[in-house]
């Protein structure tokens, strides 16, 4: 699954964005303030969604009108177009999920439209499988790739329990209803990345946990899920560690007397290993991305804020192919960044530049749709050096 197209309407700064020709790993560059987090947040939204309800998801940051543009009018809405693989009829499905939301006449906020189709192939009607507005529309029941035509499916209504809960969420746990329950399983799986470094400090109870959650604070957990179920992907982390930290030969989580697990890392120089509290916050935050990016089971969508941070330069380098491995071979990853080294190591077609408009609201450009840009690093010039001097701003649209 990759996403290729987003369009935003009405949320936060993101007043009226699309973008589109997404690829496997996307860098979304931009200073602070120009909404790279609420581009972020917007992937956190629609999983709070599915968690609880709209009203919940709008509630956690501080309701609808908090959440729709500033001086907007109308519904906010979401469009998003992924490509699954189709085994069964060996193409790729270009499928399109809609989301709008809006307030009903007593102010509580309702989906006010969502729907979700997909075209085989290049050409044919869409099948639309579920088409809803305020909890009351209908979906195909009889889903199947063995259907020849769209008049053959087989239509329902199926009322929701309450008109601010979505669709998906609700029939996606269904077993009749496997294309809701595909993309309801895509947006749970999207992993928007909060690391923390005081929380991946913490000596933490032993748990089996196999993957990184948000903030990092299990990282000891994961690192011993991995050094004992899947110890050729653990001993390839040990492997880039010793490449990237100079000194250190090994990480280990170890259980304690007392029921908990914490973190050693020995460097060679030394006799005893430093515990997690002990090391630079640039060792702690390596070895978190590189335990992340080592999961068996990659997530569908993987969004890094700002990785840079904490970081000795040289390592944005490494940092970014090992981005581009993970997209490459498992998941599609979404970086944000305002670091001009990290930059340096991108291609124009990895890049999307985030700025302010004269309005105050984002824009979103694609750096390879600017010629200037793409023709002075055909001829050797750096991408973070062009944002550094102001001219990929300057060639690609208004001033901030």
């Amino acid at each position: 699954m990759r996403i290729e197209t987003v369009k935003i309407t009405n949320y936060k700064t993101l007043k009226d964005v699309e973008i589109t020709n997404i690829g496997a790993f996307a860098v979304f560059l931009g200073e602070n303030g120009t909404g790279k987090s609420t581009l972020f947040d917007v992937f956190g939204f629609l999983g709070d969604c599915l968690t609880g309800d709209v009203s919940t998801a709008l509630g956690k940051r501080g309701g609808f009108h908090e959440v729709r543009s500033r001086e907007s009018e109308g519904d906010i809405q979401f469009l998003f177009q992924y490509r699954l693989e189709d085994d069964t009829v060996k193409t790729s499905r270009l499928c399109t999920y809609e989301l709008a939301i809006g307030l009903d006449a007593d102010g509580d906020p309702v989906v006010s439209k969502e729907s979700l189709r997909y075209r085989r192939g290049q050409h044919g009607e869409p099948w639309k499988f579920l088409d809803y507005s305020r909890g009351i529309g209908e979906a195909i029941t009889n889903e199947s790739t063995n259907l020849k035509n769209i008049k053959d499916a087989i239509r329902e209504p199926k009322p929701l329990a309450a008109a601010n809960i979505l669709a998906i969420n609700s029939l996606g746990q269904m077993k009749e209803f496997p294309a809701a329950a595909e993309f309801r399983n895509v947006i749970k799986d999207w992993f928007v990345s909060d690391f923390q470094i005081n929380a991946a400090r913490q000596v933490q109870d032993v748990a089996t946990h196999e993957q990184l959650n948000t903030i990092g604070d299990n990282i000891a957990n994961v690192a011993r899920y991995l050094h004992d179920k899947h110890p050729d992907r653990y001993n390839a982390l040990l492997k880039k560690i010793r490449q990237r930290i100079p000194g250190m030969e090994s990480v280990e989580a170890e259980p304690t007397i007392d029921g908990r697990i914490l973190l050693r890392f020995s460097d060679g120089r030394f006799k005893d290993p430093f515990i997690a509290r002990y090391v630079s916050d640039g060792t702690i935050k390596i070895f978190a991305y590189l335990v992340m990016l080592a999961d068996p089971n990659p997530h569908k969508l993987l969004c890094v804020e700002e990785p840079e941070n904490q970081l000795y330069p040289h390592l944005l380098k490494i940092l970014v192919e090992e981005f581009r491995e993970y997209a490459e071979t498992g998941g599609q990853v979404f970086v944000s960044t305002h670091s001009p080294d990290l930059v340096n190591e991108l291609e124009p077609s990895e890049v999307y530049l985030i700025r302010k408009g004269r309005d105050g609201f984002s824009e979103v450009s694609a750096v390879v749709d600017n010629k200037l840009a793409v023709d002075l690093c055909k001829a050797g010039d750096k991408l973070g050096y062009l944002w550094k001097e102001n001219i990929l701003t300057a060639a690609g649209g208004s001033d901030a």
